[in-house]
């Protein structure tokens, strides 16, 4: 019987990095993690020193792949044919010197310092040139405006920074020793990317006074091979040297190939820390507010165009830690507040969450929004806190979706990520939309797609054949008319409440700051 054949998967998230290997059909036989947090040393601010990303990497791969060589009688390590990495969105990526060393932790996509900078670039930078160029608008979530933070406040690291390296393509450096950036990864930089064009803008670059050279040459596709294992890192991993790195791209794009998304129609939301609800199409229009950048899969025709919320798994997991007492373990406080949650009736009795804990992104596109529940009485508790939470991600989601009214989009939502495991998240999710909501069973979602971007880069997969056989679709909830009636009241009631507050949370964060400022005198 012939060997079999296995590829790599690896998702380098905001909070952990997962590794799996499947074999030639898409099953999963091994798999690990680790865990990590990004570091917030102000309020707003949100970085991650590259170095855990990198030793994640290798302690992931190295576990799934000692699980395979334990479980599978005979593996040899050239049985592996491929690996690929997705990665989070690094913002304005890691600033390198000439031999690749980090200079200053990643501003990572949750981070909004940049704020004075998106002023100079409304103030001085031609807006619809921007977005005719590159897909994209101005916000302190884009990786450009970052840079221009680094260059105006850490003059000494701009001095010495030979490039800005999204974090899968540091990581494929290292591993290689190759240096190369996907065509996803750099065109969700925004500032610096022409999309149709397909590299890097050298006009828009001068304008913004960031010097071509910063960003690589060399632009790749996300099923590219970029180079091969270094000796010294396969021993460690225990593969086999020169065993080919694949590119991969941005872990939203790549979550949504791994739901199916792979011609025009399909449209998937990723909610983990953040949430992302993204869609296929060969024409972008800016006038949406959201934001585009080739496709990991047929990049050449199809851009991925999505918007999201900036905390939504976050808000969730703040709401715990905050508001909700700790049982014996994690599972047990999700539980009882899921339990609890399901007894109060849609619109959480008169209460709304704006889930704005990081600034927000589209289409609000406001650093200085913050979260707020409104419709508080006495007769309100926890679980109506904790559904108001939920619901707040939902309507978030909602907004996005209403922001193209014109897409044409399949009538099924595919749901992926954290909240994919909530039952009552999903019916949430399935009323407020007015759509079905669709799962992938293996939950695996950007590992997996970048396990079979390595498959299609070394030819154990065709582009025809797609994802057919690697993941399995289910439904997993159904809109039920009397609650989406609730939620279409409750949304527009939501879409009002920004504008409405918008003058208040900028005067507090303003606040806030001028505070700040006191005390570090």
């Amino acid at each position: 019987m012939p060997a079999a054949d296995y590829v790599i998967g690896v998702d380098i998230g905001t909070q952990s990095t997962k590794a799996l290997i499947c074999d030639g059909s898409g099953k999963v036989v091994a798999q690990d993690s680790v865990a990590y947090q990004p570091d917030t040393p102000r309020p707003l601010w949100a970085e991650q020193d590259a170095q855990i990303w990198l030793d994640a990497v290798l302690d992931a791969v190295a576990g799934a792949v000692g699980q395979l060589r334990g479980g599978r009688k005979g593996f040899a390590p050239d049985q592996i044919r491929a690996l690929c990495i997705s990665g989070l969105y690094g913002g304005a990526g890691i600033p390198v010197d000439a031999e690749m060393r980090p200079l200053h932790p990643c501003l990572i996509w949750m981070d909004r310092r940049a704020e004075a900078q998106v002023e100079w670039v409304r103030k001085n930078i031609d807006l619809d040139r921007l977005r005719d160029v590159t897909g994209n608008h101005v916000d302190s979530y884009y990786g450009f405006t970052k840079i221009l933070w680094i260059r105006d406040n850490k003059p000494e690291i701009w001095a010495r920074t030979r490039h800005f390296l999204p974090p899968n393509a540091w990581v494929i450096h290292a591993l290689t020793g190759e240096l190369a950036v996907d065509h996803s990864s750099a065109g969700n930089i925004g500032g610096v990317y022409d999309l149709k064009a397909r590299n890097w803008s050298a006009p828009m670059m001068a304008a913004l006074g960031i010097p071509r050279g910063m960003m690589p040459d060399r632009l790749v596709g996300s099923s590219d091979i970029v180079g091969g294992l270094k000796a010294d890192i396969a021993a460690r991993l225990g593969l086999a040297a020169g065993t080919p790195v694949v590119a991969g791209g941005v872990d939203a794009a790549v979550a949504t190939f791994a739901a199916g998304a792979t011609r025009q129609g399909r449209h998937v939301a990723m909610i983990g820390t953040s949430m992302c609800w993204g869609f296929i199409t060969p024409d972008v229009d800016t006038r949406g507010g959201l934001i585009s950048m080739p496709h990991v899969f047929d990049g050449e025709r199809d851009a991925y165009v999505f918007g999201g919320a900036g905390t939504a798994g976050a808000s969730v997991a703040w709401f715990v830690e905050q508001l909700a007492p700790q049982l014996a373990s994690e599972a047990e406080t999700y539980a009882a507040l899921e339990t609890a949650a399901r007894d109060v009736p849609p619109g959480a009795e008169g209460l709304i969450f704006l889930p704005y804990l990081m600034g927000e992104r589209s289409p609000v596109w406001d650093g200085r929004a913050s979260g707020v529940f409104v419709g508080l009485t006495l007769a309100h508790g926890r679980a109506h806190l904790y559904r108001a939470v939920l619901e707040g991600v939902a309507f978030a989601l909602r907004h996005n979706i209403d922001a193209v009214p014109g897409a044409a989009l399949d009538r099924e939502l595919i749901v992926v990520g954290g909240a994919a495991k909530s039952e009552l998240w999903l019916q949430i999710i399935a009323d407020m939309t007015g759509r079905p909501v669709l799962t992938i069973a293996e939950e695996v979602e950007a590992a997996m797609g970048a396990a079979l971007l390595a498959a299609l880069g070394v030819g154990l997969a065709s582009r025809e054949q797609g994802l057919k056989g690697w993941v399995t679709l289910r439904e997993a909830a159904r809109p039920r008319a009397e609650a989406s009636r609730v939620y279409d009241a409750g949304f527009a009631i939501y879409k009002n409440l920004y504008p409405a507050l918008r003058g208040a949370m900028h005067g507090l964060h303003d606040v806030a700051r001028q505070a700040r400022k006191e005390t570090e005198r």
